[in-house]
């Protein structure tokens, strides 16, 4: 965050939307000796699409798991597939480059604190900003659901491993994952010949003969491995936008471009509930009244994120683009009193306004 410490409020302001667009874009936000360059905001939409993915490697012997364990129905070849978990919207402020104005610092009016965001967004005068929620990391993986197996060759007796054939091998490690079953009765009913002395002692046996028998069952029912993948689109709505592709998902291939016609399109709407019309502006008012500080009169958008077939969320948000620049006058900040002026940090409205008597 850049803050402006003990500088003096200008009582004039200058409205830079008069010049062209090619004269905007050399003008850069920050603090000089003269002044202050700042923008307003206009709102971003952020989607962030959470994906599982599921992995599953067959196990050596999938094919004698129903001979030997009874077990139907495994599959025997690999397979990724794909799920979406969850999906969300939510809105966020970026610099609207069109609103720039320019703040310049006069000696004859009252010390003044401006406190603007890291990209130049005036967030508040004589008061301390509101803190901005962070944006969601786009590249950011969550915990595997599924903790590793140990690799259940190590459980394996040397009569498993001396085996001639696979076959051979399949059935007995089938044998030892049923005696490590009826172990594991034993000790639950109380009935092994070498019982525990505490309880700690036997929940940590009872773990470990269980993680014997999944390490072992993993070779004929195979291994599956979720995780979770968090992608995040971001949409800067300068109008209304009719169902455009926001991206398409594959069952196969998850999350692919917006272009490829191998997924499901997911599309984006963003409707202008309120429009507010532009005040009539006298040109002879305007030539004088060039002095104060600029602010949003925002709109309100609504982005639906939709398929085909249903609505998956719906979201109304304030819209600085979708409104209109209102100007406060310069007479507000004087030496009489102090003014504190607080700014929505989406929006760019005036939230609070408060005038107080210097001590």
């Amino acid at each position: 965050m850049k803050r402006i410490s003990s500088v003096l409020l200008a009582s004039c302001c200058s409205l830079l939307t008069a010049f062209a667009q090619t004269a905007l874009s050399a003008y850069q936000p920050g603090v000089t000796a003269e002044g202050a360059v700042y923008f307003l905001p206009k709102t971003a939409i952020r989607v962030v699409v959470q994906v599982e993915k599921t992995t599953y490697t067959p196990g050596d012997f999938c094919r004698y798991s129903e001979r030997f364990l009874r077990i139907k129905d495994v599959p025997s070849e690999p397979s990724v597939s794909y799920r979406i978990v969850s999906l969300q919207q939510e809105a966020v402020a970026v610099a609207d480059t069109s609103k720039c104005y320019a703040v310049k610092f006069d000696s004859k009016t009252c010390a003044a604190n401006v406190a603007l965001s890291d990209d130049g967004v005036l967030l508040s005068i004589n008061a301390a900003p509101q803190k901005q929620a962070a944006p969601s990391d786009p590249a950011s993986r969550f915990a595997s659901s599924e903790r590793l197996l140990p690799n259940p060759r190590q459980y394996m007796s040397e009569e498993i491993l001396a085996a001639g054939s696979t076959a051979k091998m399949a059935e007995l490690t089938a044998l030892d994952i049923y005696e490590i079953r009826e172990s594991r009765n034993l000790l639950v009913r109380g009935q092994a010949d070498n019982m525990p002395k505490d309880g700690a002692q036997l929940k940590l046996m009872l773990s470990q003969l269980d993680e014997q028998d999944r390490a072992l069952s993993s070779l004929f029912t195979g291994v599956t491995v979720r995780d979770t993948v968090e992608k995040v689109f971001t949409i800067v709505p300068n109008g209304e936008i009719k169902r455009d592709v926001l991206f398409r998902f594959s069952q196969k291939l998850g999350i692919v471009d917006a272009d490829d016609l191998g997924g499901t399109p997911y599309y984006i709407t963003v409707e202008n509930l309120r429009a507010i019309p532009q005040p009539e502006v006298d040109a002879k008012k305007k030539a004088r009244q060039v002095s104060g500080i600029y602010v949003n009169i925002p709109g309100r958008l609504k982005s639906v994120v939709s398929t085909a077939a249903q609505t998956l969320v719906a979201s109304e948000f304030p819209a600085g683009q979708f409104g209109n620049v209102e100007l406060l006058s310069a007479a507000l900040f004087n030496k009489r009193y102090t003014t504190h002026l607080w700014l929505h940090p989406l929006s760019g409205a005036v939230e609070r306004l408060e005038a107080e008597q210097p001590k």
